[in-house]
C-alpha cells in the first residue's frame, strides 16, 4: 500500500492514498499515511532530523484517492481554515447498490456520531433549523447497470463518514461497506477489503501563491465497475 505523489512544492504535498492505509496512525499501530509521507519528505531531501507533516482533512481508512497534506505549519493554518470555510472544492465517485431516483440533487441532512462504536447516522431535524452538525452534498448519476449505480459526489460540507451515511440512509449503501449495509465485499489490492468511494479531486487554494490549484487521482486497480466485479 504505497501511495503516489500527484504534486508536490515546498509547502504542499498532494497524494493518492491507497484503500487499506490510515491516514493518521491509531491504537492498531498500523502504518498511516502521515508516517508514510514523513519518511518519504526525509529520504527525498536527506533530512536528518524530523520532518513537518501536517493533517488537515482525512480520507477514512478503506477509501481511496486524493489527500492534502501541509509540509509547513502556515500551510496548515491556512489549508485548515479553508477546508473549515468551505473553500475547498471536492469530488467523489462512488459505486452503490441500487440507485437514486433523479439522475442529480443535493441532499442534506443532520448527522450523530457514536463515538462508542465509531458509526454515524441520520437523525431528525432538531426545531429551530439546522445545526452545526449539517451535512449537505449535491450528487449526480454518471451510470446505472445491473442493480448498482456509479455516482459522482460534491460534498459541500465535510462531515465524519458524510457521503457513506448520507448514501446508506437512501438505501444506497456502498459497494463493499458492510459498517453501513452493503451486502457485497470488495477486495482491494492488498487482499484486505476496501469500499466503493474514492476521492476523485480537490481544488484548493495555494497558501503562499493565492491560485487555485486542482489534483486528480485515477481510478485504482481495484475500483470495480457498476456492472459488478
Amino acid at each position: 500500500m504505497t501511495p503516489a505523489v500527484l504534486y508536490e512544492d515546498n509547502h504542499c504535498l498532494v497524494v493518492d492514498k491507497p484503500a487499506g492505509l490510515l491516514s493518521q496512525g491509531d491504537v492498531t499501530g498500523d502504518p498511516s499515511l502521515v508516517t508514510w509521507a514523513a519518511d518519504y519528505l526525509k529520504a527525498r531531501y536527506e533530512k536528518p532530523g524530523n520532518v513537518y507533516v501536517g493533517l488537515v482533512h482525512r480520507l477514512d481508512r478503506p477509501t481511496s484517492g486524493v489527500v492534502l497534506l501541509a509540509r509547513t505549519s502556515k500551510a496548515a493554518g491556512r489549508l485548515a481554515e479553508q477546508f473549515r470555510s468551505g473553500g475547498i472544492q471536492k469530488v467523489y465517485l462512488a459505486v452503490v447498490e441500487g440507485g437514486p431516483p433523479s439522475a442529480e440533487g443535493t441532499w442534506d441532512d443532520v448527522l450523530e456520531k457514536d463515538r462508542r462504536t465509531n458509526r454515524v447516522r441520520v437523525v431528525e431535524r432538531p426545531a429551530g433549523g439546522s445545526g452545526e452538525k449539517d451535512a449537505e452534498v449535491a450528487y449526480r448519476v454518471l451510470e446505472r447497470s445491473r442493480g448498482r449505480s456509479t455516482i459522482e459526489l460534491r460534498p459541500i460540507t465535510g462531515r465524519s463518514h458524510q457521503l457513506r451515511v448520507q448514501l446508506a440512509a437512501r438505501g444506497l449503501p456502498i459497494v463493499g461497506d458492510r459498517k453501513y449495509g452493503a451486502s457485497s465485499v470488495l477486495e482491494a489490492v492488498d487482499g484486505g477489503r476496501r469500499i466503493a468511494l474514492h476521492a476523485r479531486s480537490l481544488t484548493f487554494i495555494h497558501p503562499t501563491r493565492g491560485v487555485a490549484i486542482t489534483v486528480e487521482a485515477p481510478l485504482p486497480a481495484d475500483w470495480p465497475a457498476a456492472a459488478g466485479r
